[in-house]
């Protein structure tokens, strides 16, 4: 590749999150003779009266940076060759390879409706044929498959994302703006983050849960990539980033989502097993439903259209014209942020749902389904 950038291709492949997210930065210091002052001074002192007192030997501050440096170099080659780059008819993203049957996971959104795609690999080489086996929008995955399998490909080693910690150094792969095999680096900000993708920005619409946030930058053509720990484990998908509505809508630096290993390997293993997900492991009332204004024009519930029959909102007793306000503990104003109160939820699980009929408030424990 000549450097060159084709924004309008790599635009699709790169969903901005669709609600904008804002953060404070508390800097602090510490001076004068308080637990933060310095504590170096009297050994300064003793050793300016002393000059021939023994002095603690001072490792080299540069040892630890290259030994960060080296684990750097050590990821990049573990894992980079198990990273694509993947091309279909409109938009351009990356994938990582699941196994060595050529199995390629990567997000939905950048498969499209796209059945058959172009993949380079970080290893150079002519791009290989795929095909798609199956997409999975409600939770932006999909896997396609090499049409021939190149000697020496590599599956990528996948973490437990459970384990992910805040400070955790990660390193995210890809070819972010069609740069294919690049690298950038960053901390694990937050776990547990529920998220909604945009549909006008490129991707599904789907409301996922427990995605890991990092600070390593994520830019269109990210999408399907790896975001890997220092043992070289994928630990997520690198999928959404924030976007900044003081900048236009434009991707806010820094804040970028990755869908955890953990739901990756649940999806990407259903796919390759029978082509298809036949456990989605994600909470559903059963309910069609539509957001509700109040006489201000503004956002007071979700309007229940239709129950599904023996779903879990039938079972409790919910009905059409129901108007849900709350579950558990959170308030539900719009579909958007019904769908955020039941994604970390599992099926089988039982929630309190408080709702208004008739104009009386009601509550409901529902056994939640599947969707």
């Amino acid at each position: 590749m000549d450097g060159s950038v084709n924004r309008d291709r790599v635009r699709r492949s790169f969903p901005p999150v669709a609600a904008a997210l804002c953060a404070a930065a508390l800097l602090a210091g510490c001076s004068g003779s308080g637990p933060g002052a310095d504590r170096s001074a009297p050994a300064r002192a003793d050793a300016a009266a002393n000059p021939a007192a023994p002095q603690k030997p001072q490792a080299p501050a540069k040892a630890d940076g290259n030994a960060l440096q080296a684990d750097y170099e050590r990821v990049i080659k573990d894992v980079l060759p198990s990273v694509v780059q993947i091309d279909a008819a409109d938009s351009l993203g990356s994938g990582i390879v699941y196994d060595t049957q050529g199995h390629v996971v990567t997000n939905a959104h950048v498969v499209g409706g796209e059945n058959t795609f172009k993949v380079s690999t970080a290893t150079g080489g002519g791009s290989l044929g795929a095909k798609l086996v199956a997409a999975y929008p409600e939770q932006d995955l999909a896997v396609i498959k090499l049409d021939s399998v190149p000697k020496g490909l590599k599956p990528a080693r996948f973490g437990d994302s459970s384990k992910v910690e805040m400070g955790q150094i990660v390193l995210a792969m890809g070819s972010p703006l069609g740069l294919s095999s690049s690298v950038t680096q960053g901390i694990v900000s937050a776990t547990g983050r529920t998220v909604t993708e945009s549909p006008s920005g490129g991707g599904t619409g789907a409301t996922i849960g427990n995605m890991v946030q990092t600070s390593a930058a994520i830019n269109p053509g990210n999408s399907g990539g790896a975001l890997v720990n220092l043992n070289s484990e994928v630990i997520g998908i690198p999928t959404l980033a924030a976007t900044d509505p003081d900048m236009g809508g434009s991707a806010a630096p820094g804040i970028g989502f990755a869908i955890p290993s953990s739901m990756v390997k649940t999806v990407a293993d259903q796919i390759v097993r029978s082509g298809k997900v036949t456990d989605s492991g994600r909470a559903a009332l059963g309910v069609t439903a539509r957001t509700v204004v109040d006489s201000s024009y503004r956002p007071a519930g979700v309007a229940v259209v239709e129950v599904k029959r023996d779903g879990a909102a039938d079972r409790a007793g919910l009905r059409a014209g129901d108007v849900i306000t709350k579950v558990g503990d959170t308030d539900i104003t719009t579909i958007t942020s019904l769908s955020e109160a039941l994604a970390a939820d599992r099926p089988g699980q039982t929630v309190q749902v408080t709702y208004a009929r008739g104009g009386a408030a009601k509550t409901v424990q529902v056994t939640l389904g599947e969707i």
